[in-house]
């Protein structure tokens, strides 16, 4: 097989992932701090998974610019989350 090949292969598995479990679970979380409510253990625990995720796709993604823009999302998307949920949890113990 081609590197192209496998880099679409994997692609697709990736995409997949994210449609099925991950941006639902994130969007679930999103509406969760929106609503003022703290990230659980469980909830972090996903996150770092999440994060893990995207650092090894990095490279990946990095070669294929027709993604990059889905990524950069999906980046904001965590970081409004993770930003959100420490200003919950700043506010649950102030």
């Amino acid at each position: 097989m081609s590197k192209e090949t496998d880099d679409i292969g994997v692609l697709e598995a990736i995409l997949e992932r994210l449609n099925d479990f991950r941006l639902p679970r994130l969007l679930e979380l999103k509406e969760k701090v929106d609503q003022g409510e703290t990230i659980s253990e469980y909830d972090l625990d996903f996150l770092e998974r999440v994060l893990e995720d995207a650092r090894s796709a990095h490279p990946l993604i990095d070669r294929r610019p027709e993604v990059q823009p889905l990524y950069a999302e999906v980046t904001a998307l965590y970081h409004e989350i993770t930003t959100k949920g420490l200003e919950n949890e700043s506010k649950s113990k102030g």
